[in-house]
């Protein structure tokens, strides 16, 4: 598996060029501004992206999502539940930020469990809600795509419209905590991290009986 990293925005948002190196099919997960920079690597990288893949629906998470999606004729896949950003540019924030953007109906919407495959890469859906209404993690291998639900010594916000502090912890041990910890973690800001080194060290996290 290749993964190129982005980080594309005023937000430094992580997005991730995700692909099979071999069938040289993949997906783009979380493209969140500068539609130009992420089109020009995946030219260069070689790869054909099959969809969209979002973790959530906030701004700085999907910014780009309309071009790259006419630019190469593919689908838009989310979490069940995360409709109401997708579709409204006062809920996903873009509004009160002066440049209000929405993305195009959704493809598929994403449940707990259910899996999408590209290439020879099969993607497992974690629902992670918390810090969105409908958020979701992208697990392959020992590989997770986490957005904005884990970060590096951190969590997602949980002061936004639609966020609970409660589900996103609940998520995070229920989901996450169990996975092994040598997992890699690809968050949706700052650097990547494992299950192993949040288990130990994330000062969030103390208190989980998985810690």
């Amino acid at each position: 598996m290749e993964i190129k990293t982005l980080t594309v925005g005023m937000f430094e948002t992580n997005c991730y060029l995700v692909y099979d190196h071999s069938s040289g099919a993949g997906a783009i997960i979380d493209p969140g501004d500068e539609a130009d920079r992420i089109i020009a690597e995946t030219m260069r990288s070689g790869f054909a992206p099959r969809a969209v893949l979002l973790t959530h629906g906030h701004v700085d998470h999907i910014g780009a999502v309309s071009e790259i999606m006419s630019r190469f004729g593919i689908p838009l896949y989310a979490g069940k539940g995360e409709e109401p950003l997708l579709n409204s540019s006062q809920a996903n924030l873009s509004a009160q930020m002066g440049f209000p953007v929405t993305c195009p109906p959704c493809d598929r919407l994403l449940d707990d469990g259910e899996t999408v495959s590209f290439g020879n890469l099969t993607f497992t859906v974690l629902r992670t809600p918390g810090h969105s209404p409908g958020g979701v993690c992208y697990m392959v291998g020992r590989t997770l795509f986490c957005g904005d639900t884990l970060f590096c010594g951190s969590i997602g916000r949980t002061d936004f419209p639609g966020c609970s502090h409660q589900r996103l912890i609940d998520a995070i041990t229920e989901k996450l905590l169990t996975l092994p910890d040598d997992t890699i973690c690809y968050p949706g800001h700052g650097p990547t991290t494992t299950i192993g080194r949040e288990r130990r060290d994330n000062p969030f996290l103390y208190g989980s009986d998985f810690v």
